[in-house]
């Protein structure tokens, strides 16, 4: 009976995480292992962020620092990933990788090819920060974020009008950073 295939984790210098996935994936081409090294893959999500005023979708990795590897486990594919420039080992004991339970391939939704999408925004400021107001009714007026609410897509000022603080509730896009 033929072996199956595992997921294992295999860590990496961080920010090494595509360059070691390319590099292994190249190495196997070439030595023809594809039999016993399967898959490659680092786990990444895509999340809107908000940078001068515009939305647009960053690629943001869900394990920095790993690579996740669908491998039969031999001598040769132990060797070949190991060696790989930039891994610094498996996830498991040095000598014996431990691969993922099934529970957790699902959960990791390693096996699936659709990157994921976070509905989670980022913005380039922070509460405490000085914005101006970019749209509305205060268009113009600088205001000090007291709070970001991301899930509801909003963030709260206080607006200096009229010698008092007035607080006001804006979109996320209606703000930018001074």
């Amino acid at each position: 009976m033929a072996e199956q295939a595992k997921w294992y984790v295999v860590h990496t210098y961080s920010g090494y995480e595509n360059k070691v996935a390319t590099d292994l994936e190249v190495t196997v081409e070439n030595r023809n292992m594809t039999d016993l090294i399967q898959k490659v893959k680092v786990p990444v999500e895509q999340v809107p962020e908000l940078k001068n005023g515009k939305e647009r979708l960053v690629e943001h990795k869900l394990f920095p620092g790993y690579v996740m590897v669908k491998m039969i486990m031999t001598d040769d594919s132990w060797y070949i990933v190991r060696n790989c420039r930039g891994v610094t080992g498996f996830v498991g004991d040095s000598s014996k990788p431990w691969p993922l339970s099934d529970a957790e391939v699902e959960k990791l939704g390693v096996e699936s090819d659709v990157t994921e999408t976070s509905d989670q925004m980022t913005v380039d400021y922070e509460v405490g920060d000085n914005v101006e107001i970019t749209a509305g009714p205060l268009e113009g007026f600088v205001g000090l974020v007291e709070k970001i609410d991301l899930k509801a897509q909003k963030v709260f000022v206080k607006v200096s009008m009229f010698g008092r603080e007035t607080p006001a509730e804006l979109e996320l896009n209606q703000a930018k950073p001074l």
